[in-house]
C-alpha cells in the first residue's frame, strides 16, 4: 500500500499543500486529497449551519412555549446560535440558499428536541415555524 503525507501527517500536508498552491507549483498537488478536503470543508459549513438553525430554533420554540422556565442560558444560547448563523451568512453569502432549503425540516426538529427537552407534548408546538425568519435572525427578538 502506498501510504501519501496525507495519510501519515495531515497537518504537515495542509502546509505543504498551501505552500505548493502559493508557488503555483499545481502538477505537485496532490489533487485527490485536496478535492476530497474541499468538498468536505464545505459540507462541513452546512452542517453547522443547520446545527445552529435547529438549536436556534429549538431554544425560541422553548422561550415561548414554556415562559416559567425562561433562563438567562436560554437567552445566552439564542444569542449564540443566531450569532453563528450571523457570521456564516456574512462569510459565506450563498449559505443563505441553503439555510431556506433546510428551515422546514430544521423547524421539525426542533420542534422534536423542544418536545423532548420540556416533556411537553409534540402537539404543544406548532406544525409550521410561528416565527418569522427576519424575526429570528434579529438580534434582540425574543417572543
Amino acid at each position: 500500500m502506498n501510504t501519501t503525507l496525507y495519510d501519515k501527517d495531515y497537518y504537515l500536508w495542509l502546509e505543504e499543500t498551501a505552500q505548493l498552491l502559493r508557488e503555483g507549483k499545481l502538477t505537485d498537488l496532490d489533487i485527490h486529497n485536496l478535492i476530497e478536503e474541499i468538498e468536505d470543508m464545505g459540507k462541513s459549513e452546512k452542517n453547522a449551519l443547520e446545527s445552529n438553525l435547529i438549536v436556534l430554533l429549538m431554544h425560541l420554540l422553548k422561550w415561548k412555549y414554556q415562559p416559567s422556565k425562561q433562563s438567562g442560558s436560554w437567552r445566552r444560547s439564542i444569542r449564540e446560535h443566531r450569532r453563528r448563523i450571523l457570521k456564516a451568512f456574512k462569510n459565506s453569502p450563498s449559505l443563505k440558499r441553503y439555510f431556506e432549503e433546510i428551515f422546514d425540516e430544521s423547524y421539525q426538529e426542533a420542534r422534536k428536541q423542544a418536545a423532548d427537552e420540556t416533556e411537553l407534548s409534540l402537539n404543544t408546538f406548532p406544525e409550521n415555524c410561528p416565527f418569522k425568519i427576519d424575526k429570528i435572525l434579529d438580534p434582540e427578538y425574543l417572543p
